[in-house]
C-alpha cells in the first residue's frame, strides 16, 4: 500500500526547473533510496515530502490527504544537525519528547529519553552538550530527536555525508537496525552507492534534468554484512549496474582539448608534460623515504606521530596511502612537501635531500585554496609564471589553458573562482598543480570535500592527466576505492601514534584505468578485500606492530 504519493510533480525557483513531472508511490514499510550528483534536486524532492516546500505543479499527497506543511507523522533529519547548544544530549531530545508526550510525568518523559538516547548509543554521553561531542555523536542526537517525535516515516536527508568513513558505516547500521525493529517507512537521500545497496529495499536515480531516473530493486537478503558483500556476487553486479548507470548519466562528455603543450623549460629542469619523461639522476628509489620520524613536544613530553616509515618509490610511479584517522597520512604527506621539518630520517628526491617548499614539489590540498577574486586562468598562471622564468607569455599562456581544458573547464577559465562550484574549484587546483611540472604530485585527500559522485568524476579527471604525464605521485586518502583506482601500490598505515606502514599492496590492474573497467575486472575485489581486511584489523585502535616485524615488512 502507497504511503505517499507524487503526482505529476514539478518544482521550479524562479525561471530554474529543480524537478520536472515526477510521478512516484512510496510503499508502506519499505526503504527507499535516491540516489543523484548534486544539483540533481535530490534535497527538494525530500523537502516536498516533509511539507517544506510546495510543488509548482502537481500535487504531494501523505496517506491520501494532500501535505500543505510539516508533520509528526513524517520525522525529518538533515545533513546538518541543529542543536540546542547550551542543552545536554538528554536536553536535546527532551524537547521532542515534551512535545509529543506532554501529558506525561516527569519521571515518564525522563525514560522516554534514556530509551530514545540508549537507541543510538549515547547513554554514556546524555549529560554533555553539543560541544563536547564529536560530529557524529551529535548526528546521533540528531537522529534520536527524531525518533522521539515517532514519526510513521523517517526521511533523511544525507544525515551521514558530514561524517568520517566508519562513523558513516557505524550509524548507518544504527538507522538499519531501527528501521528494521519498528518497521517503520524509510526514504534517504545519499550519494553513496555502497550505502544505498545496504540499506535499500529499492533504489531511484535522479537524472542531472531533475525527472527520476532508472529504478533498481535491492534483492539481497537481510540482514547485510558490511565485510561480507565485498565477496557476494549479486552485490558486485548490482554495485556495477547502478555505478555504471550513474557515470552514464553524470558524466558526460569527456574533455575535448585542442591546445598542445609548448616545449618550454621549467625552472627545476623538467621539459613540459605531455613530452618524454625528464632525464634524472636516477629512476629506480627516485623518491626514498629512510627511518622518517615525526616527533612533536607536549607538555607530557615528546609525542612520535610516525615512526621508521621506510618506503622507496620509483619514477613514475602512483602510491596511495590510507589509514584510519589519526594515521599520520597527511604528516607523511607534508614532510615530503617540505612543509613540516623531518624529526628523524630523511626524505631524498632525485637523489637531493628535501628541504622546505619547492615547486617542484606540487601539492593538492582537500580545499584548494585559490584566490577567490581571480579566474582559474589567472589562479593557475601564479604558479606558472615563477617556474617558467625563460617561456613567452604565450606559451606560459598555453601552458595555463592546455591544463585547464584537460581538467574540463575550456568553457571556464576566466569565470572567478568565487562563482565556481567546490568540484569546480578543485578542478582548477588540479590543473594548477599538473601546471607546475613537478618532479612529485602530492595529494592530500584531494576529494575529500566533494560527494562521493563529484569524486568519481574528478578521478576519472585526475588519472587522465596523470597518464599523459606520468608524474610521480602520492595521494593521501581514506577511501578503498579510489586509493585502488588511482595507484600503482596501496601502502596502508597502522594506527597512531607511532604509527608505520603496516602493509603494502602491489596494484597489478590494466592502465589507463576507468572505474567501469575496473569493477568488472576479476582481481578488482580481491584488492578491495586485502585494503578492507587491514583496516578492520586496524579499527578498533589496534596498536602498532612491534619493531623487528615493522622492518621486516619494509624489507619486503
Amino acid at each position: 500500500m502507497a504511503v505517499l504519493e507524487f503526482k505529476s510533480v514539478s518544482k521550479s525557483f524562479g525561471d530554474e526547473k529543480v524537478l520536472k513531472d515526477i510521478d512516484l508511490s512510496v510503499e508502506e514499510g519499505e526503504f527507499l533510496v535516491f540516489l543523484g550528483f548534486s544539483g540533481t534536486g535530490k534535497t527538494t524532492l525530500i523537502n516536498l515530502m516533509a511539507g517544506l516546500e510546495s510543488p509548482t505543479k502537481g500535487s504531494v499527497t501523505y496517506r491520501g490527504k494532500e501535505i500543505t506543511g510539516p508533520g509528526p507523522e513524517r520525522g525529518v533529519i538533515f545533513q546538518s544537525y541543529s542543536l540546542m547548544p547550551w542543552l545536554t544530549v538528554a536536553g536535546n531530545v527532551g524537547l521532542a519528547v515534551d512535545t509529543m508526550f506532554p501529558s506525561l510525568s516527569k519521571t515518564e518523559r525522563a525514560d522516554k529519553v534514556a530509551h530514545y538516547v540508549k537507541m543510538v548509543g549515547l547513554s554514556h554521553a546524555i549529560t554533555r552538550r553539543p560541544a563536547e561531542l564529536s560530529g557524529g555523536m551529535r548526528q546521533r542526537v540528531n537522529v534520536a530527536r527524531a525518533l522521539a517525535m515517532d514519526p510513521e516515516m523517517l526521511l533523511l536527508d544525507e544525515p551521514l555525508s558530514a561524517l568520517d568513513a566508519l562513523t558513516r558505516a557505524n550509524l548507518a547500521d544504527e538507522i538499519e537496525g531501527i528501521w528494521d525493529a519498528d518497521k517503520k517507512t524509510c526514504v534517504l537521500i545519499t550519494n553513496d552507492v555502497d550505502e544505498a545497496i545496504l540499506l535499500a529495499d529499492r533504489i531511484i536515480a535522479l537524472n542531472p534534468d531533475g525527472t527520476l531516473g532508472t529504478e533498481f530493486k535491492v534483492g539481497l537478503e537481510r540482514p547485510r554484512d558490511r565485510g561480507a558483500m565485498n565477496t557476494n556476487e549479486a552485490f558486485k553486479a548490482l554495485r556495477a549496474e547502478v555505478t555504471q548507470y550513474l557515470m552514464g548519466v553524470g558524466i558526460a562528455a569527456k574533455v575535448e582539448g585542442t591546445k598542445e603543450l609548448p616545449n618550454v623549460m621549467p625552472i627545476h629542469g623538467l621539459p613540459a608534460a605531455v613530452t618524454e619523461a625528464a632525464k634524472s639522476h636516477t629512476d629506480e628509489r627516485f623518491l626514498d623515504f629512510s627511518q622518517l620520524h615525526k616527533v612533536y613536544p607536549t607538555p607530557k613530553g615528546p609525542l612520535t606521530v610516525v615512526e621508521d616509515f621506510d618506503l622507496k618509490i620509483n619514477k613514475g610511479e602512483f602510491i596511495s596511502l590510507i589509514g584510519h584517522s589519526g594515521c599520520g597520512k597527511s604528516t607523511v604527506l607534508t614532510m615530503a612537501a617540505g612543509l613540516n621539518p623531518i624529526s628523524k630520517g630523511a626524505i631524498k628526491l632525485d637523489r637531493t635531500h628535501v628541504e622546505g617548499a619547492d615547486p617542484e614539489r606540487a601539492v593538492v590540498f582537500q580545499s584548494p585554496n585559490l584566490f577567490p577574486w581571480l579566474s582559474a586562468r589567472e589562479n593557475c598562471a601564479i604558479g606558472v609564471d615563477k617556474v617558467y622564468p625563460k617561456a613567452s607569455q604565450a606559451e606560459r599562456q598555453d601552458v595555463v589553458e592546455y591544463y585547464l581544458e584537460r581538467v574540463g573547464l575550456a568553457d571556464a577559465m576566466d569565470r572567478p573562482a568565487a562563482e565556481m562550484s567546490n568540484g569546480m574549484q578543485q578542478r582548477v587546483g588540479i590543473a594548477r598543480a599538473f601546471a607546475l611540472s613537478p618532479k612529485l604530485l602530492l595529494l592530500d585527500e584531494p576529494f575529500g570535500m566533494l560527494d562521493s559522485l563529484t569524486r568519481w568524476e574528478l578521478q576519472e579527471v585526475l588519472m587522465e592527466v596523470w597518464q599523459r604525464t606520468k608524474v610521480t605521485a602520492i595521494c593521501v586518502t581514506h577511501d578503498v576505492d579510489e586509493a585502488i583506482l588511482l595507484a600503482d601500490r596501496v601502502v596502508m598505515m597502522t594506527n597512531g601514534p607511532q604509527a608505520t606502514i603496516g602493509k603494502i599492496v602491489d596494484v597489478d590492474l590494466p592502465r589507463p584505468r576507468t572505474r567501469k573497467a575496473l569493477l568488472q575486472h576479476p582481481d578488482y575485489y580481491q584488492y578491495r578485500q586485502d585494503v578492507l581486511d587491514f583496516l578492520e584489523e586496524y579499527e578498533h585502535g589496534a596498536k602498532p606492530k612491534p619493531k623487528a616485524e615493522k622492518k621486516a615488512i619494509a624489507a619486503e
